[in-house]
């Protein structure tokens, strides 16, 4: 989980690739960066990530079977929602809890 910023969308194949700016990282099993790829396994836009606009992210650290791959991918059923101070609060105060 955590909040990053859309800097940018790119359709590749029969997905979607956003470079994302890392804010504030919450909760994660896996480190990040300042910046990464934040992959979607469609191109409709699905959900609808604005360049530019900040979210808070739940996604999940995807690597293939033969550990060529590695990324960062948004499920469908991932959630991605506006970032606002009251999503904040919320993520903090559910981590003492979790």
């Amino acid at each position: 989980v955590f909040r990053g910023r859309i800097l940018a969308r790119r359709l590749v194949g029969q997905e979607t690739r956003y470079e994302v700016e890392v804010k504030t990282p919450y909760r994660h099993r896996f480190p990040l960066v300042a910046r990464e790829y934040l992959w979607v396994a469609n191109t409709c836009g699905c959900p609808p990530l604005r360049e530019g606009d900040e979210y808070l992210l739940m996604a999940r650290r995807h690597v293939n079977y033969e550990r060529t791959l590695n990324r960062i991918l948004l499920q469908d059923d991932g959630y991605a929602r506006p970032w606002t101070p009251r999503e904040d609060r919320l993520v903090r105060e559910a981590a003492r809890h979790c």
